[in-house]
């Protein structure tokens, strides 16, 4: 018995948890609440268990890990970053920086150590994160900056500062939508009743992708929409009295996201460095996420009141931000692992940038060439 098999055949206590919370929904839960459960369950859920997450390699003596994050790939992601931190904290009169899900630290790490080198006074680095066992790693990490540190459960109802979030839309729970050539359904999590075990199951709904023409989907078409991270986005201009905002992630403008040749949409799963397509196993054991429409993330802070400082691809933000100079001093090893941050069959081009700021905004150095605002 292989090990997806197997522990579908051996329910865990996650599995239990969403078995009862699709009894309790009437037989039918949402794959945005299923994928919540899967993710964030407390102390079952993938980002907050145990479980190791981030690192190089599936094994080892570290005990392995799902998946790598920019900053894990090289210190020259934050030290590039910071040049924007830098001078946004500066733009915009501030002195804080927040970041969102900081994983093991490492780019605060990197951007603390380069705010230092820069010169700048910075009051407070406020790291947003709901996962315990993250926050004594990040803790254990930062300890040098420890009389700077500060954690959160939630945001503020009020806050100043520079807001940073590497990876975090993605791993927000979306909303599932399937077309069958007439109506759109919303895709949601059921049991099978012959098996007992998870299964998708579709139901009519009012939700639609954000796209006029719904021609141009051939039937059986899969996709998302993202409520949650917009939700998200909103959140943020409501409560940052001042300052900006810098998202870093995987996806595409809404004409390439709702492409009629991507009809499978972009829920991907990561387990031991290796992606699937299959979210209803292994729970609590890999990543589920999906790709970003940053249109739908531009249009959310536009019309909440933030000004869109820009949108760019990582390669194109890395270089504005200095990465080449970064390179030139770095060594061959620095330089092999800083080359994954800018190839564009790596994270270069799939990566994207998206910057906001409060009022008029500022002309932010990140987006000084290569900037496709207008593909938004």
């Amino acid at each position: 018995m292989n090990a997806i098999n197997a522990a579908a055949a051996q329910p865990s206590a996650l599995d239990n948890l969403i078995r009862q919370a699709i009894q309790d929904a009437g037989g039918w839960l949402g794959f945005d609440r299923f994928m919540a459960l899967a993710l964030y369950a407390p102390e079952l859920g993938y980002y907050s268990n145990q479980r190791r997450k981030f690192g190089l390699m599936p094994g080892g003596k570290d005990g392995g890990s799902d998946f790598v994050t920019a900053p894990e790939l090289s210190p020259l992601f934050g030290r590039a970053l910071a040049a924007q931190v830098g001078q946004a904290l500066q733009a915009t009169s501030t002195s804080e920086v927040w970041e969102f899900g900081a994983g093991t630290g490492a780019l605060a790490e990197q951007i603390l150590k380069a705010l230092d080198a820069q010169g700048q006074q910075l009051r407070r680095y406020n790291i947003v994160d709901l996962s315990g066992s993250l926050r004594q790693r990040q803790a254990e990490r930062l300890q040098a900056w420890g009389d700077k540190l500060r954690w959160l459960d939630q945001l503020p109802e009020a806050f100043d500062g520079v807001v940073l979030g590497n990876e975090v839309l993605d791993a927000m729970p979306v909303q599932l939508l399937a077309f069958d050539g007439r109506v759109w359904a919303e895709r949601g999590v059921t049991l099978d009743e012959s098996s007992g075990r998870f299964a998708f199951a579709d139901r009519p709904s009012a939700a639609r992708p954000p796209v006029d023409d719904f021609l141009h989907f051939a039937p059986g078409t899969v996709t998302e929409i993202h409520p949650q991270a917009e939700a998200f986005v909103r959140t943020l201009a409501e409560r940052l009295r001042r300052g900006a905002v810098f998202l870093i992630d995987y996806g595409f403008p809404e004409a390439e996201y709702y492409h009629p040749q991507r009809a499978g949409g972009t829920l991907m799963c990561h387990h031991e460095h290796r992606a699937d397509a299959d979210p209803l196993v292994l729970l609590g054991q890999k990543d589920i996420t999906a790709h970003i429409n940053f249109s739908g993330i531009a249009l959310a802070g536009q019309d909440a009141g933030l000004s869109v400082l820009g949108y760019t691809n990582q390669a194109n933000f890395l270089f504005n931000c200095g990465l080449v100079g970064l390179l030139e001093a770095a060594d061959l090893t620095e330089r092999v692992m800083a080359h994954k941050l800018i190839a564009e069959h790596e994270m270069g081009e799939l990566f994207k940038v998206i910057g906001f700021a409060t009022g008029e905004g500022f002309d932010a150095i990140g987006f000084a060439a290569g900037d496709r605002s207008h593909t938004l």
